[in-house]
């Protein structure tokens, strides 16, 4: 059996290539309901104000491009792409049926960071507290629900053998434009 750190190391790149795989996704208007599975009218996710990329250079250099604003062009990160760079942090902004969730993913860690959820009504009797928190939890529950059902759908991709000859193409592709 691995040991945590060498299994950590080994197997790091994954949640980087979950979210190139995912920016693709969003760039190429795939339907990400389909994918999910979840119960709803309307499911978009679409990149947020903020993208980081990682290109390794050899001889432990690594370049790294922070892309950052409301209307950012994407298309430095696209050149980081075709020189072998992966994403390393997106932005994220998820909207189910007439909600809005605003968050950050880091690939390496698949840490969810900056989760703003929908707004609530707010608490107006003490009775009314659980139901908040309640509610509160399963606004939070959803996104990693979305988030770990794209998760498993990318790690089948990945392993399949037609990610050598479809997806990865694809995507090349897609970066190249």
């Amino acid at each position: 059996m691995l040991d945590i750190a060498v299994s950590y190391d080994k197997y790091k790149f994954l949640g980087n290539e979950f979210l190139t795989w995912l920016w693709y996704l969003i760039e190429t208007d795939v339907n990400i309901k389909d994918m999910t599975q979840i119960e709803c009218n309307t499911l978009v996710l679409e990149t947020g104000n903020c993208i980081g990329l990682e290109n390794s250079l050899g001889d432990d250099a690594v370049e790294k491009i922070s892309i950052r604003g409301d209307d950012a062009g994407l298309e430095e990160g696209r050149t980081a792409l075709k020189k072998g760079g992966v994403v390393t942090d997106i932005n994220l902004v998820l909207r189910m049926d007439e909600n809005e969730w605003r968050f950050s993913i880091k690939g390496e860690s698949m840490n969810i960071t900056s989760l703003k959820v929908p707004s609530t009504e707010k608490i107006e009797e003490k009775d009314e507290i659980e139901g908040a928190v309640l509610e509160r939890i399963y606004l939070i529950n959803t996104v990693f629900e979305v988030i770990d059902t794209l998760f498993k759908t990318f790690i089948k991709k990945r392993i399949s053998d037609e990610w050598k000859t479809v997806d990865l193409p694809a995507i090349r592709t897609w970066a190249s434009l």
